[in-house]
C-alpha cells in the first residue's frame, strides 16, 4: 500500500496540473486571458441565472387553440371523406365537444360510418409517442342520421406531448439564433415548458420571440374588400387584422389553391431594401415550395396576395410579375430587431400549438452578484472552518489532509470548466459540501492509523494498515453518496441537476485527492524524515 510506482506519482501531478490549468480562466482576468495563447479560447464557467441575472418564462400549451385546430383538422378530414364517397351531408361543424355532420340519405349512413370510422385512429403508449395512456384519438357515436366524433382524454394528451417535443427543439433553435449563453430549456410537467436564459436582460424580447407561432401563409386577397366596419366576408375568405394597424381589416382566400405555406421556407435573413433602406426579410422556399409560390404569382400577377403571420397580415403587396426563383421578401415597416427577430421565427419553424406565458420573472444582476459574494464567503468560510478542524485535530496529517483539499478544489473547478458546466447557487452548494466528503476519508483513515499505533503496531504497520483497512469503509461511503447522486440527476431537473453534478464530480476527485494523494504525500514524508511514531 505504500509503494508508489512512478507512473502513478506522475498521474497523479498530472491531474492537478491539468485541474489547474483548466481552473485559471476562473481567476485570471479576460483581458489577461486573450494575451496568453494558451489561454485566450478558454472561458470560465458559465454562471446560472441565479448568479448572473437573466430572463425564466414559463410557457403553458393552449388546450382552447389546440382543440381549435384539432376540430379545423378533423372537419377538412371529415369533408374529403364524404366527398371521396360521394356520400351527401350537412350541418357539417364544431359541436360541444368535438364535430358532427348529417347524413342527408339515411341509406347513406352505415357506408358513412364504415368511412368515417378510418378517422378514428389508435393512440399509442409509453415512450415511442409521448403518450402514457392507450385508446384513440377520437370517439365516433351515431343516431338515426348524424355522425358524432368526440375528442377523448388520450387523444388530447398524446397531441400535447407531441406538441411539446416538438417545441422544445424550435425554441431551442430560436433562443439559441439569440446568441445567449448556456439557456437552459426543459420540460415542466405534462403541458408546461421552463425557459431560463442567463444574461439577457430584456424578457419582453424573449416572450415575443417564444409567444409566436410563426405560422407563415401567402394567400390571395378576396376580390371584394370591406369597405364598412362590421361586414361580413363573403364565403371562401377570412376577416384578419393588419398587423401594425389592427383597426383595419382585409378579406383573404381561404382556398387552398389560394395559399402557399411558411412550412416550405429552408431560410430567412433579415436585411434591407435597397430601394428605400427599410428593415426586410429575405426567404427561399424549398423545390416544392418555389413551385407552388411560382404557380400562384404566374396565375395571379396584378393582383395582391396577403402575407399572413399568425393570423394577421404583415404587408400585402401586388404581384407585378411571377416570382421564379423561390425566393422573395416581406416587408412591413419593421425595424431592424423586429426583422431580425421575425428572420429568427421563420428559420426556426412553427410552434405545433399556441404556448401562453403563465409565468415569468427577470432576475437583475445585481442580485445575481450578491448571490455570487454570498456563495464565495460561503465556500471560504467553509473551507476555512474544514482546514482548521483538521489541524486541530490531527497536526501535521490534518495539513497533508489540507493539501489534498486544496488539490480536491482545484480539480473540481478545473473539470467543472472543462464540461462547460453552469454553476449555479446549488451548485456552489456541492461544492461546499464535497469539502467535508473530502476530509471525511482522511478522518476514517487516521482513526485507524490511531487504533493500529494503539495495538502496538510500528510506524510504517500502522500507516500501512490504516490505509488498507480504511479503504473499504471510504469506498462503501462514497458509492453510497454517488447513488444518491445519480437519483437526484435523474429524476430532478434544472437547479438540482446542477447540484448533483458538482456533487457527483466532487465525489470522484475525493477518491483521488483525500486517499490516493494524501497517501503519497505521507509516504514523502516518511522516507525523508522516517519518523519514530505516528503524529497523531
Amino acid at each position: 500500500m505504500l509503494n508508489f510506482p512512478p507512473w502513478k506519482v506522475l498521474s497523479i501531478i498530472a491531474t492537478v496540473v491539468v485541474g489547474l490549468f483548466f481552473s485559471l480562466p476562473n481567476v485570471i482576468p479576460a483581458d489577461m486571458r486573450a494575451s496568453i495563447p494558451v489561454l485566450s479560447g478558454m472561458k470560465p464557467m458559465t454562471l446560472g441565472l441565479d448568479l448572473q441575472g437573466g430572463s425564466h418564462v414559463l410557457l403553458e400549451v393552449d388546450r382552447a387553440d389546440l382543440n381549435e385546430q384539432l376540430s379545423r383538422q378533423l372537419i377538412g378530414d371529415v369533408r374529403q371523406n364524404l366527398r371521396e364517397a360521394k356520400i351527401k351531408y350537412s350541418g357539417l361543424g364544431k359541436s360541444d365537444d368535438g364535430v358532427s355532420v348529417r347524413i342527408t340519405d339515411p341509406a347513406d349512413m352505415e357506408r358513412a360510418t364504415t368511412e368515417l370510422r378510418k378517422l378514428v385512429i389508435p393512440v399509442g403508449t409509453g415512450i415511442l409517442t409521448g403518450a402514457g395512456t392507450s385508446g384513440t384519438n377520437v370517439e365516433l357515436t351515431t343516431s338515426t342520421d348524424h355522425i358524432y366524433f368526440t375528442f377523448t382524454q388520450a387523444g388530447i394528451e398524446d397531441k400535447i406531448s407531441r406538441a411539446i417535443q416538438q417545441s422544445l427543439e424550435i425554441l431551442g433553435k430560436r433562443i439559441d439564433a439569440l446568441g445567449t449563453t448556456e439557456p437552459s430549456i426543459q420540460r415542466q410537467g405534462v403541458d408546461r415548458i421552463l425557459i431560463q436564459v442567463p444574461g439577457l436582460q430584456d424578457p419582453s424580447r424573449l416572450k415575443d420571440l417564444l409567444g409566436k407561432t410563426a405560422k407563415l401563409q401567402f394567400r390571395l386577397l378576396c376580390e371584394t374588400q370591406p369597405s364598412a366596419e362590421g361586414q361580413r366576408p363573403p364565403a371562401d375568405c377570412d376577416e384578419m387584422a393588419m398587423q401594425k394597424e389592427p383597426a383595419n381589416k382585409m378579406w383573404v382566400q381561404t382556398s387552398t389553391r389560394a395559399t402557399v405555406e411558411g412550412g416550405d421556407l429552408t431560410d430567412a435573413q433579415p436585411g434591407f431594401d435597397q430601394r428605400n433602406g427599410e428593415a426586410i426579410v429575405s426567404f427561399r422556399f424549398n423545390q416544392s415550395g418555389a413551385l407552388r409560390f411560382a404557380q400562384l404569382t404566374q396565375q395571379n400577377v396584378g393582383r395582391p396576395f396577403a402575407i399572413v403571420l399568425d393570423n394577421e397580415v404583415v404587408s400585402a403587396p401586388v404581384i407585378n410579375e411571377p416570382i421564379l426563383g423561390g425566393s422573395g421578401q416581406i416587408s412591413g415597416r419593421f425595424s431592424t430587431q423586429e426583422a431580425n427577430d421575425l428572420a429568427i421565427v421563420l428559420r426556426s419553424g412553427a410552434l405545433p400549438a399556441k404556448l401562453t406565458i403563465v409565468e415569468e420573472r427577470t432576475v437583475g444582476p445585481s442580485l445575481g452578484s450578491d448571490s455570487v459574494r454570498a456563495g464565495l464567503i460561503a465556500s471560504i468560510v467553509g473551507l476555512i472552518g474544514v482546514m482548521a478542524f483538521m489541524v486541530l485535530a490531527y497536526g501535521l496529517f490534518g495539513i497533508f489532509a489540507n493539501i489534498g483539499l486544496l488539490a480536491h478544489m482545484v480539480i473540481l473547478v478545473g473539470a467543472l470548466s472543462a464540461l462547460g458546466a453552469t454553476l449555479t447557487l446549488p451548485g456552489i452548494a456541492g461544492m461546499v459540501l464535497t469539502m467535508g466528503i473530502a476530509v471525511d476519508s482522511n478522518v476514517l483513515v487516521y482513526e485507524r492509523i490511531r487504533e493500529e499505533q494503539r495495538a502496538g503496531r510500528s510506524v510504517v504497520s500502522s500507516i500501512e494498515v490504516g490505509f488498507s483497512k480504511a479503504l473499504a469503509t471510504v469506498v462503501d461511503s462514497n458509492v453510497t453518496a454517488f447513488i444518491a447522486v445519480v437519483i437526484l440527476f435523474g429524476l430532478g431537473s434544472g437547479p438540482i441537476r446542477g447540484f448533483a453534478v458538482t456533487l457527483g464530480i466532487g465525489i470522484l476527485t475525493t477518491v483521488l485527492t483525500a486517499y490516493t494523494m494524501t497517501r503519497l504525500i505521507i509516504v514523502v514524508w516518511m522516507r525523508r524524515t522516517r519518523p519514530k511514531v505516528v503524529p497523531l
